[in-house]
């Protein structure tokens, strides 16, 4: 089967996509994005997704070109036309195609939609949350809205392959006080001493994660406690457990941050357990 993409308004194949070197988004990276899980072929916490989405379309007074019923449809006809029952789709909004400028572009031009579907390998996914992940910390050397989900992500992609490096999974990002905000595509989580789970607060300082906000509804099903607090590298490698989450991770546990053993070195049972319990919780699209 061939993989099929959207793009303004027509399906196509994937490996025919395109959009204009003039796409504000090739030239700026003026554009949003999100990244919506795919289990069992619905869209898991697409609500969240879709309100986080014109949440940053506000932000960067950009117009969406369809409304969200339209916008349903297609990420509905994107799972069916690939044939995906597990995995992820991929949608991102860009201010258009114009002359090279760094003013926006006349009122009126059309703003560009692109999606796409893909799968993933659950059991390998499975594996590596059984083996847990890697992470070592980097300065935060992002723009400071990263509560904007923008395809600004060159920071991003430079931690990440940072991490990679050094084989690790993932970096945490350290502010200059000294604080993790988060991580370059996650939001990072630590397990205090008195079994508490402790995540940054919700600030323009850290993307408003959609698992992270899940992950609070199940917490209080299972009685454990959320702190949201800035905490440092030094705690977390003192942490019971560590772990991330997002909506291509669900929740990772961290077994190592620098090089350094976090809770003997193995997924701790509070990671593993919020794992799996998140589809029992998050809410799957009709």
């Amino acid at each position: 089967m061939s993989r099929i993409a959207y793009v303004n308004g027509r399906y196509v194949r994937h490996s025919e996509a395109a959009v204009s070197i003039d796409d504000r988004a090739f030239l700026f990276a003026d554009g949003i994005y999100e990244v919506i899980e795919i289990f069992g072929g619905k869209l898991i916490d697409e609500a969240g997704h879709l309100e986080r989405l014109n949440r940053s379309a506000r932000e960067l007074l950009l117009k969406l070109p369809v409304g969200e019923r339209a916008l349903k449809l297609i990420l509905r006809e994107l799972v069916a036309r690939n044939g995906v029952a597990y995995g992820h789709v991929y949608l991102q909004v860009t201010r258009g195609v114009a002359r090279r400028d760094h003013f926006f572009p006349k009122a009126g031009t059309p703003t560009t939609l692109v999606a796409f579907a893909h799968r993933s390998d659950r059991a390998a996914a499975e594996a590596k949350a059984q083996a847990g992940i890697k992470v070592i910390s980097l300065p935060d050397i992002r723009w400071k809205r990263p509560d904007i989900k923008s395809t600004s992500l060159l920071p991003n992609v430079l931690a990440k392959q940072q991490a990679k490096d050094f084989g690790a999974y993932e970096a945490w990002l350290v502010d200059e006080e000294g604080f993790v905000t988060e991580g370059s595509s996650s939001n990072a989580w630590i397990v205090d001493a008195d079994g508490a789970l402790v995540t940054h607060p919700a600030d323009s300082g850290i993307l408003r994660g959609i698992t992270r906000a899940r992950l609070f509804e199940i917490a209080a099903a299972h009685q454990i406690r959320i702190v949201e607090r800035r905490f440092t590298v030094v705690e977390a490698k003192a942490a019971r457990e560590a772990f991330i989450t997002g909506a291509t991770t669900l929740v990772m546990p961290v077994v190592a941050i620098d090089g350094e053993k976090i809770g003997g070195g193995a997924p701790g049972p509070v990671a593993l357990g919020l794992r799996a319990a998140f589809h029992g919780f998050a809410p799957a699209s009709e």
